[in-house]
């Protein structure tokens, strides 16, 4: 059963962040570059939206009759980060184009997580426009889903 509340929690975690990092977008890189606790705060922000987002991916999927996920043969196997979007457009969440777009800032998350000293800077702020229109658009995919949850 869709735990509602922890769903709402968690996508207001994720408005509240993108509220937070929009500022920086109109901010030039080399503004940021020489602020460090501003380029910090920009992983830090998107590496938090994106995880948020796998939170809700996760919970909506192990909630989820198996049944509707067409893959029958993806049952009970451990998803990757990426395919937890792909799945829920498997869902009918979303369009299956947006799912595929999405899942990509999956990549970026691991580079701040995993390789956070090898990170460039500027991929970081090239992404953050997108960023910023994908989840907010994930946001309300993910909430008008569980208004039509009974």
């Amino acid at each position: 059963m869709l735990d509602k509340k922890f769903i709402q929690r968690k996508i207001n975690l994720i408005q509240e962040e993108l509220e937070n990092i929009a500022p920086l977008q109109s901010l030039p890189l080399k503004k940021i570059s020489q602020d460090s606790i501003k380029q910090a705060a920009l992983e830090r922000y998107l590496e938090r939206v994106v995880n948020r987002a796998i939170d809700i991916n996760q919970h909506i999927l192990a909630e989820t009759d198996q049944n509707q996920l067409k893959s029958s043969s993806q049952k009970n196997i451990p998803l990757t980060y990426e395919e937890t979007f792909t799945q829920l457009a498997k869902l009918n969440v979303y369009p299956l184009d947006f799912a595929e777009k999405i899942s990509q800032s999956v990549g970026l998350r691991n580079i701040l997580i995993h390789e956070y000293d090898k990170v460039s800077l500027a991929s970081v702020y090239s992404s953050l426009q997108d960023c910023l229109q994908d989840y907010n658009q994930y946001c309300q995919y993910i909430l008008e889903f569980i208004k039509k949850q009974a």
